[in-house]
């Protein structure tokens, strides 16, 4: 007979909610290392700015369940925002427990997903009421643009267009989406800059620091070079002025 002496190992029958709402749809997160990136960059990107507001809640690949009991429907968005929910870790996200749907939902679209993300999560994330829902073709293959947008108007969707740079904003989360080189790019416009996870942050910050040290060592080695410089003039002149007393 085996015995458990500690508990925390000890196996557990599932319930009968966790057999209803399960935790894992069974799928990968992504289709490829490139999309994983740019999710996970992404997140940390969103977390790194709504730190400071702790009623936000920011996750990603999670279960999101919107009907309660058999008849449930159940999704796993890229990325999510929920606005005054709390920052608590969450298994999965049910709907009628959190009193809200999410404000803000992102897809980073693939050639497997591509179809579902334009149809049918159109669809499903609109008779949810979430307000704002972006799409991003990581492969810039699949999606009819590259970067695009819905927003909620009357229990409908419409297409958000580009600003006239060429961002996508979200009034919701109040920051602008770019195509930029090397991927996506995010804007605060309120601190007119982009946003960096924070070890991009903290890069950056390294960066500033050493460049400020080689621009104080080259400060101090030009000014003991004037200085020297200087003394050199000036013992040049005494003896000048020696030379012309002996005259």
């Amino acid at each position: 007979m085996e015995s458990y002496p500690d508990e925390r190992q000890m196996p557990y029958a599932p319930t009968e909610t966790a057999y209803l709402y399960p935790e894992s749809d069974g799928k990968p997160m992504a289709d490829t290392d490139l999309h994983i990136q740019w999710i996970i960059w992404l997140r940390q990107v969103l977390e790194g700015h709504f730190a400071p507001r702790p009623e936000v809640y920011i996750s990603g690949n999670i279960m999101m369940y919107d009907i309660e009991g058999p008849l449930r429907t159940a999704v796993s968005p890229d990325i999510l925002v929920a606005i005054g929910i709390g920052q608590k870790p969450r298994r999965t996200y049910k709907v009628w427990e959190e009193g809200k749907a999410p404000d803000f939902v992102m897809e980073f679209s693939s050639r497997r997903t591509y179809r579902n993300d334009l149809r049918g999560k159109v669809e499903h994330y609109a008779a949810m009421g979430i307000p704002e829902y972006f799409l991003y073709d990581v492969d810039r293959r699949y999606l009819p643009a590259p970067l695009m947008g819905y927003r909620l108007v009357e229990a409908a969707y419409i297409e958000v267009p580009l600003d006239v740079d060429g961002g996508l904003r979200s009034e919701v989360l109040n920051l602008h989406f770019h195509l930029r080189d090397n991927g996506l790019g995010v804007y605060d416009p309120d601190a007119e800059k982009w946003l960096q996870t924070p070890a991009e942050a903290a890069t950056a910050r390294a960066e500033q620091a050493e460049t400020r040290a080689e621009q104080a060592e080259a400060r101090i080695q030009h000014e003991a070079e004037a200085r020297q410089k200087a003394e050199a003039e000036a013992s040049q002149l005494r003896e000048e002025l020696a030379r012309l007393k002996t005259q």
